[in-house]
């Protein structure tokens, strides 16, 4: 056994063994894979083994796309080959006009990135799968390429690849511990000798919180027990002369494809249970739960209705195990947070079907710093302190209960809820507050116009539409307060603070006191990496001379690393975050000057406190940091308070705000605004698949003011030219928002995809943000949206429709 090489993965699934490969694929080939029994002894050896290119973001249908060719590239290869059901065709159920609305727009994202779903009625579901009724049936959404795949050979072909590149792979050998050493390098302890290594991937399954714990992480992963079983041969299947498409059943709960010449049918039962929450037997290998159909009666109920055939056959085996889940269903593959040189890939509830695009992606973060697609919604990182163990699973059990349910717009499901708080969470609930979840917090969605409000799921506007539309009337003519907690915040001092940003941010570091300005972050391959606002705050009794860099909430340990990662031994730069100890009350609207004068003793007037300010102050008895700053479009404010007196400021601000219409708003009014003004989101619109100028951020670059992170490669990259552009539009109906991954259409073409859209109240125009082809960039270039599969035309117009001279925030 080797005692040093480049990297270690531990664990011999679909997870290692394509990572394996993967990274001899990007080069590196002094690569090592140790697994503690036999390959695929794990989850993966009882897998249902379904291959789908059906994915809820466009970077899912990328991975599973990838999947599907490098299997299809494996099964024929003639020296190896395995088995591989390719393009058997599946149907995804539906009963409901939403769901219908929902899959014309999957549809529509997928065809961005060249999949072709095809919706179709109930009629064309009972032709394509003869053993379906069609009753309570509208139709469903057909992906010809899904199939099955063979778990043991698929692992096997991928190691033994990997070996012929010149990787290692070491059964029997279990890790019994992990040291990280000052150079940031690890040695792996084995019970066959140790191995030095620069780089550890957790690749476990549902033994990841094991190997987790050896380095002091927790990853919230919890596993289920999950049953399907086999039928004897059914007649209607064996004489059918062709494999019969898969399916999966939302309305019923289960899925079914063809195993020889019957079925393999899974259940999502609401009876469901968890596994391994208090430890795992070291024993339990190539292992299954036991039997435990009583869970799934009502389950089976409804698929013996969807498909009588299955009361006709008898059960030749039953299957019970473990797989594993995140709080959002969706895996973790990228960076351990707070760990230099870790990675994971964990918490792959469908494995086989997207492991192959899964490895891919990880090694080429390993190997090249970022993957070719935006891996935000895999990231470890989009969970933080409140991912415990406790509603890890309770989120896994509302999960899986709606394993074929997507979520609609604005659907926020109530497991787990609420994680996290501010003192005003009840005194806004109090107030009618309907809430949605950023980062785990409880934030304002917009205030209920009675307690039994309660809007239609729907791809459409929904009833909040004019709700939204008063609170946004309410800021734009008197003034509104609105309260986003959760903001990241980290405090930076030292003497080389401007310095270091210098070095992280493009453009212009703000350097004098008392000034704030908006930066942002590249990568080493010239990409947007982050969104921060900078305020220079002096030093006074409250701490020394200092920057307050703020971004999204849900880049708390996403912004913290990158910055860590970046200091130099040499600079004189402390980090401290105070994400968790400050929240912000946002006053926006003309009215907001009066108010604040009437709480603080400040000099509030536009010459002492002009739009790009920060100051110390008091609002009323309580202590707040106050900037000059608009994400609305309005004269507005920002009022960073310690959370021990927020509830003090927001009871200042309402008694004051009497006078002058002060009323709450949300985050849905939040967000129609910020489209009217151009302004971006991080994660929705800026994106690590593109670079600034692509972004149309070339404002906030400075290419002459010396080095930066990613100025080489940004330079080459702007001397090429753009392969897409940002840019706005106007959707030309009032039915419903544009949805991001939607795709923009010249004739059959795709020239464009949708990031954010929403209706812009104060402009009355149905809005978007896209990026699409340099060729369709121009002002008043048109192209048609697939609008859940209805073309509407799309027409760029200027970035800021609402006040582009911007006088209302510098009023």
């Amino acid at each position: 056994m080797k005692s040093r090489t480049r990297v270690v993965v531990i664990g011999g699934g679909i997870a290692g063994c394509s990572t394996l490969y993967h990274l001899t694929q990007e080069g590196w080939t002094d690569v090592v894979l140790v697994e503690r029994n036999e390959l695929t002894s794990g989850t993966t050896w009882h897998s249902a083994a379904q291959v789908t290119n059906f994915g809820m973001t466009q970077t899912m249908v990328g991975l599973k796309t990838h999947s599907i060719k490098l299997y299809k590239k494996l099964a024929d290869d003639p020296d190896y080959p395995i088995n591989y059901h390719h393009g058997d065709g599946g149907i995804r159920l539906a009963n409901t006009e939403e769901q219908m609305q929902g899959y014309r727009h999957f549809a529509s994202m997928a065809r961005g990135m060249g999949v072709h779903f095809e919706v179709i009625d109930a009629q064309e579901c009972a032709r394509r799968h003869p053993l379906i009724s069609t009753e309570n049936l509208i139709g469903g959404l057909w992906d010809p390429l899904d199939g099955d795949i063979d778990p043991a050979q698929l692992c096997q072909a991928l190691a033994r690849r990997a070996r012929k590149a010149g990787a290692e792979v070491y059964r029997n050998t279990p890790v019994i511990g992990l040291t990280q050493h000052p150079d940031d390098t690890w040695t792996v302890q084995t019970e066959h000798g140790d191995i030095d290594c620069d780089i550890v991937v957790n690749a476990c399954g549902y033994r990841v919180n094991e190997v987790g714990a050896m380095m002091g992480v927790h990853h919230p992963v919890s596993s289920m027990e999950h049953q399907y079983f086999l039928t004897e041969d059914i007649p209607a299947i064996r004489d059918a002369g062709h494999r019969m498409p898969l399916l999966r059943c939302p309305i019923s709960d289960y899925y079914c494809r063809q195993e020889k010449n019957g079925l393999l049918v899974g259940f999502y039962e609401q009876a469901c249970k968890t596994w391994g929450m208090d430890g795992i037997d070291p024993n339990f290998v190539n292992a299954l739960c036991p039997d435990d159909l009583d869970r799934v009666t009502d389950v089976l109920d409804g698929a013996f209705a969807r498909m009588p055939a299955l009361m006709e056959t008898g059960i030749r085996t039953i299957v019970n195990g473990p797989i594993t889940y995140t709080i959002d269903g969706a895996p973790l593959v990228g960076l351990i947070p707070g760990k230099r040189n870790a990675f994971c890939i964990i918490g792959l509830r469908a494995g086989l079907g997207e492991g192959g695009g899964h490895g891919w992606l990880l090694a080429q973060q390993i190997a090249q710093g970022e993957a070719c697609y935006d891996t935000w919604g895999l990231d470890p990182r989009r969970f933080t302190g409140h991912a415990n163990v406790e509603l890890t699973a309770l989120k896994a059990i509302e999960d899986y209960r709606n394993e074929f349910r997507f979520h609609f717009p604005h659907e926020h499901r109530p497991a787990g809820r609420p994680a996290k708080t501010t003192p005003l969470t009840p005194v806004l609930a109090a107030e009618g507050a309907a809430f949605t979840v950023i980062n785990g917090w409880e934030r304002v969605e917009y205030i209920k116009p009675d307690p039994d409000f309660h809007p239609t799921l729907s791809f459409r506007f929904d009833e909040a539409f004019d709700v939204v539309a008063r609170e946004v009337k309410t800021v734009h003519e008197a003034t509104g307060l609105c309260e986003v907690n959760g903001f990241n915040r980290i405090e930076i001092t030292g003497a080389d603070r401007h310095k270091f940003l210098d070095r992280l941010v493009c453009g212009a570091v703000p350097k004098r006191d008392g000034r704030v300005g908006l930066g942002y972050l590249l990568n080493h391959h010239g990409m947007v990496k982050a969104e921060a606002t900078l305020a220079n705050l002096p030093a006074s009794d409250r701490g020394p001379a200092r920057v307050w860099y703020g971004s999204a909430a849900a880049s708390e340990y996403h912004d913290m690393d990158w910055l860590r990662a970046h200091l130099r031994p040499s600079e004189d730069v402390q980090l401290k975050s105070l994400t968790n100890d400050q929240t912000i009350l946002v006053l926006a609207g003309p009215a907001s000057r009066a108010l604040l004068e009437t709480v603080s003793r400040a000099d509030w007037s536009a010459d002492a406190f002009p739009w790009l300010s920060v100051r110390e102050c008091f609002i009323g008895i309580a202590p707040a940091t106050v900037m000059g700053v608009s994400f609305s479009g309005e004269l507005a404010y920002e009022i960073h308070v310690p959370n021990a007196s927020l509830y003090a400021a927001y009871l200042a601000l309402r008694e004051a705000g009497d006078a002058c219409g002060l009323g709450l708003f949300g985050a849905r009014a939040v967000e129609s605004m910020r489209m009217e003004k151009g302004f971006l989101h991080w994660k929705s619109d800026l994106l690590t698949e593109f670079d600034p100028f692509e972004t149309g951020l070339d404002r906030f670059v400075r290419l002459q003011k010396g080095a930066f992170i990613g100025r080489e490669a940004v330079l080459k990259r702007h001397a090429n030219g753009p392969r897409k552009k940002l840019v706005s539009l106007r959707i030309a109906t009032d039915q419903a928002p544009a949805h991001a991954g939607a795709s923009l259409m010249d004739g059959d073409r795709v020239v464009g995809t949708i990031t954010s859209g929403d209706w812009g109240h104060r402009v009355g125009l149905n809005l978007a943000y896209g990026f699409v082809d340099p060729a369709f960039s121009d002002i008043g270039s048109t192209m048609q949206l697939d609008l859940c599969g209805e073309p509407v035309e799309a027409t760029v117009i200027p970035p800021c429709p609402f006040d582009p001279e911007f006088a209302r925030l510098r009023s």
